[in-house]
């Protein structure tokens, strides 16, 4: 396994005078998961943001250890997964298209854009825009793990999945937990394992 750790100490975020993040702090380690609940507006998408390098933090420290090697903001933000609601796709490719688009950029092969779509369950030749709620969250699944991350930060992962796909985002998630650590964001308390952490942003 990958020796990995992610610590953050004392994250403050504010956005002018609303404060979202005051003196959070958290770890997680190689095949664990940390589970970040609390309700709409206590900043969990907001946390993951920071602990991806999207979103500066504006007081205290995130170290994230990857391979023995301490990444920077800009080296986390190429090399997490990342599954977020607000992630949209081109509405007008294919999902098979979406996917090889941004594995040009990460330099991922093309066969593993096929793989994952298998993986998955979704056609390749579906355009995006004709996805349901289900089947685009499948993708953003697909999309967070193109490059084999070690450290997936997930916000809400099984928002509007059916029974049979939460069970395969679950298998996903173990299968990832094997070499890599994992973040999850979700208002309250969800049924995967490898939950060794738990960090209530409601107190």
């Amino acid at each position: 396994m990958n020796a990995s750790t992610l610590r953050f100490q004392n994250i403050h975020r504010s956005f002018g005078y609303l404060k979202v993040l005051s003196g959070v702090s958290g770890e997680v380690g190689a095949g664990e998961a940390l589970l970040v609940t609390g309700s709409n507006g206590s900043g969990k998408s907001t946390l993951l943001r920071c602990l991806a390098g999207l979103l500066a933090h504006q007081k205290g420290e995130i170290h994230y250890e990857e391979g023995g090697r301490q990444l920077d903001a800009a080296e986390r933000r190429r090399t997490i997964g990342f599954l977020s609601p607000d992630l949209s796709f081109y509405e007008e490719l294919t999902t098979l298209e979406n996917l090889a688009f941004f594995a040009r950029l990460r330099r991922v092969p093309q066969q593993r854009c096929s793989e994952l779509l298998e993986r998955v369950r979704l056609p390749e030749n579906r355009p995006a825009g004709a996805l349901s709620s289900g089947m685009r969250q499948r993708l953003r699944w697909a999309w967070a793990l193109l490059h084999r991350p070690v450290l997936l930060l997930l916000d809400e992962p099984l928002q509007n999945l059916d029974p049979p796909s939460r069970q395969l985002a679950r298998e996903l998630l173990e299968e990832h937990l094997e070499h890599g650590l994992a973040v999850i964001a979700n208002p309250a308390s969800i049924d995967v394992g490898h939950v060794e952490r738990h960090l209530d942003l409601d107190g």
